[in-house]
């Protein structure tokens, strides 16, 4: 199995690296707005002198696929296509959504989280996951974009019939809309994560390259949900 994976994130304010060797684990992590591109290969470069390795002595590199900042989103996979490319590695990419899911699981064993950050224009970019046994995670509320008072519909009609015990919640949109945690009418318990770590993604990764989902560096690609609509407006109730 795959032991030397690199993870880069700048899809939202924070900007983190995380190198995985083996069982040891180095992290880089600064919410530091607008400074990514400053920022993020001196990150790399940091852990990959902490592990006395180079790219190329890598097993594969994974990054941050949004949903976030269009702008962020855009400068993460660059960046990670770009050094793929150098050093001829297989690439993963992450949710942002299922990574905060991650970092509340490890803080609260929560096994239900749903992740939601501010979009804005009104609008929030929404998941809901479970955790599986072998750790591996299942989506049971798809990724959308969508404005905050469609989700209590949304989960009410197509997550809450197959919800069971508590929610712990994770992301921005928590925050920038306070009274939604409550209209939800859910257990649920605030988490405290407010941003993706590239830490929590190489759990993710490792799933995903154990079921092959690995890609080439130019079929790398990001998500960023606004050009996806089927959530926007749901049918009325019949």
């Amino acid at each position: 199995m795959t032991s030397k994976i690199l993870a880069i994130d700048t899809a939202t304010e924070n900007c983190s690296v995380a190198l995985m060797v083996d069982d040891d684990i180095i992290v880089r992590s600064e919410v530091a707005p607008r400074e990514h591109t400053r920022k993020i290969l001196p990150m790399v470069d940091s852990v990959l002198a902490e592990a006395q390795l180079t790219l190329t002595q890598l097993d594969a590199l994974v990054f941050g696929r949004g949903p976030g900042s269009f702008t962020g989103v855009r400068i993460g996979v660059g960046i990670a296509q770009g050094l793929a490319f150098g050093a001829d590695l297989p690439m993963v990419g992450v949710s942002t959504l299922a990574a905060m899911a991650q970092r509340a699981y490890n803080l609260t064993q929560s096994a239900q989280v749903l992740s939601a950050i501010d979009a804005r224009m009104n609008e929030i970019y929404v998941g809901g996951f479970h955790c599986l046994e072998n750790g591996d995670w299942v989506t049971i509320q798809e990724e959308a974009v969508l404005a905050p008072e469609f989700l209590i519909q949304v989960f009410s009609e197509r997550v809450q019939p197959f919800s069971m015990g508590a929610w712990s919640i994770a992301g921005t949109a928590w925050k920038a809309y306070p009274e939604l945690a409550s209209q939800l009418h859910l257990q649920i318990s605030d988490s405290g994560v407010l941003y993706p770590e590239a830490q929590d993604m190489l759990v993710l990764a490792y799933h995903a390259l154990a079921r092959g989902e690995e890609v080439n560096a130019e079929h790398a690609s990001s998500v960023y949900l606004r050009d996806t609509v089927t959530w926007k407006k749901l049918p009325n109730r019949k």
